[in-house]
């Protein structure tokens, strides 16, 4: 069995950052999404990996390597288009061959894993199999409808008026069928290929559709939100441990990981937060469900519920919560008058 992980999306809704990063290699509690999506194939015994890249592969290709660090063969799929999740199988269908493969979408954070259900899926070996959870607002998903007997009667992407609350979550597992009806398909009004359209081709021409409802925790970290979800969600998990220095002055409270370099100095750290490795914080408040990357210098500021990416500076800010600091950021307060420099799509709010 082989496993196709998506990383070719342009990642519209996490501008700006996404104009100049992956999305997928957007750090949650300081480990980039792909990196979770990598450790549960590998989790599940798949050691062949085709990464579906855009625009963004030698990004994707830096970060992961040859997958020799998951326990990975990673091969890489150029995509000519973000143009629907069944092209992206028509653009790997040299590389699946014959075999089984699960579909992993690289912006997809799920709780617990897929090793249950990939099992699941060789003992029984259904044509295709999805995964469903219930979702408050399933006009943006893909949407399932299921019969009294659970049995997948129809399949809808996006659709005005949902037939149920069911999203189809981004882990699709396939036998070789789906080539068949991939090509069947033709694009939809946005003018994508749509596995939803190639899935209910399966159910109309009477191939072995199942579901299984997941009722752990998953997100498609699309968004700003979605990413400081998933983050609060890791975080949680943490166990505290202090590999960098943390002098007298300081104290944590709490969940807290320190990585190696990292140095805690005249602070009050609250977990669950992590401090990355070679980072500085001098006289701050830090936390709780803070995600401070690598290279960062946090003085005399107050961040929580937040990420801040590798090398950012910020300098004298009275508080930073549900946030989302680039690369090499620069936040410093206002001295008369506010002063920004803001890239295309952002968003600024302003403590009047």
């Amino acid at each position: 069995m082989k496993a196709l992980v998506l990383a070719g999306g342009s990642g519209t809704r996490l501008r700006p950052l996404t104009h100049t990063a992956a999305k997928q290699l957007i750090p949650v509690a300081n480990k980039p999404v792909l990196f979770y999506v990598l450790e549960d194939i590998a989790a599940a015994g798949i050691t062949e990996v085709g990464i579906i890249v855009g625009a963004t592969a030698p990004e994707i290709r830096a970060a992961v390597g040859d997958g020799g660090r998951f326990g990975l063969q990673v091969d890489y799929i150029p995509q000519s288009a973000p143009l629907g999740l069944a092209h992206a199988v028509l653009t790997a269908r040299d590389w699946l061959g014959d075999d089984d493969f699960v579909m992993y979408l690289g912006d997809n954070f799920i709780a617990g894993g897929i090793t249950r259900i990939v099992d699941a899926f060789r003992r029984e070996r259904p044509d295709a199999h999805i995964l469903l959870t219930q979702v408050p607002d399933p006009t943006a998903f893909g949407v399932a409808e299921l019969g009294a007997d659970g049995r997948v009667l129809a399949l809808e992407e996006k659709p005005r008026h949902p037939k149920s609350d069911l999203a189809l979550v981004g882990v699709y597992l396939f036998t070789r069928t789906v080539h068949e009806a991939v090509r069947a398909v033709t694009p939809s009004a946005r003018g994508e290929l749509e596995i939803t359209d190639a899935l209910q081709w399966l159910i109309d021409t009477g191939r072995d559709v199942r579901s299984t409802r997941i009722t752990g925790y998953w997100k498609d970290t699309g968004n700003v939100a979605d990413m400081l979800e998933v983050n609060r969600s890791v975080l949680d998990t943490f166990v505290t441990r202090v590999e960098g220095t943390v002098d007298a002055a300081s104290e944590l409270i709490g969940q807290v990981v320190v990585e190696p370099g990292a140095r805690i100095i005249r602070s009050r750290i609250t977990g669950p937060t992590v401090i990355g490795a070679d980072s500085t914080v001098t006289g701050s408040l830090i936390g709780p469900y803070a995600s401070i990357a690598s290279g960062c210098s946090v003085l005399d500021s107050e961040i929580a519920h937040s990420i801040v990416l590798d090398g950012a500076r910020i300098d004298g800010v009275r508080r930073v919560e549900a946030s989302l600091i680039g690369r090499e950021a620069v936040v410093t307060p206002a001295l008369a008058a506010h002063r920004l420099v803001i890239g295309d799509h952002s968003k600024v709010e302003i403590l009047a």
